[in-house]
């Protein structure tokens, strides 16, 4: 199956700030009994979003300024604790497209690579330069070019970087490891058909 090729992401961004941001804050345990991860972006950050008795916290993600947000900014360490692919599922599908930290956890990262999600790294000086214009002017957009290596917003640019690998996935469409294997399933049948010690 092809893949597209993710070169850049364009959209509105909001930051989420904090470092060590672990997984189970992104989304907490009790709610992955679920069949498909189709349901999850409902309870992203769910328990620091929502008081216990249920009504709305103060976090970014509840300020109508940020609503339709598709790019997602945070501190080091971000998706650390658990391995649960649940965490980059449940960013996914609340709609961000991208993500912005200064450092992942290593599980973490490679679980939003596989999805198609990129995420970028910028040093705390830079991301705090994004931060301060997007709480200015939410409604702008901003780009994060995977080619060039950076961010874009009003006239301004700052540097990113990206694991080699993960962003040569995302550019030429090789993010997914599942669907690569699949789409050499006929090359594999035509080579073990000329096998001698696999013929029946």
């Amino acid at each position: 199956m092809a893949l597209a090729k993710i070169t850049s992401v364009t959209g509105r961004a909001v930051p989420v700030p904090g470092n060590d941001i672990d997984t189970d804050r992104i989304i907490p345990a009790r709610f992955m009994k679920c069949v498909t991860f189709d349901g999850l972006g409902e309870f992203l950050f769910h328990d620091v979003r929502h008081h216990p008795d249920g009504s709305k916290a103060a976090h970014p993600l509840n300020e109508p300024r940020y609503a339709g947000a598709t790019i997602l900014i945070s501190g080091a360490n971000f998706g650390c604790g658990s391995s649960r692919e649940h965490a980059p599922q449940a960013i996914q599908k609340y709609g961000f497209r991208a993500v912005i930290a200064e450092s992942y956890a290593e599980i973490f990262f490679g679980n939003s690579t596989t999805l198609g999600l990129p995420c970028v790294t910028a040093t705390r000086e830079d991301i705090a330069k994004l931060t301060a214009f997007i709480a200015a002017l939410p409604q702008e957009e901003i780009t994060i070019d995977l080619e060039k290596l950076e961010v874009r917003f009003d006239q301004a640019s700052i540097k990113i970087a990206q694991r080699e690998s993960a962003r040569d996935a995302l550019l030429h469409g090789r993010w997914d490891a599942i669907g690569e294997l699949l789409d050499g399933i006929p090359a594999v049948k035509e080579t073990a058909a000329h096998l001698p010690y696999l013929a029946v």
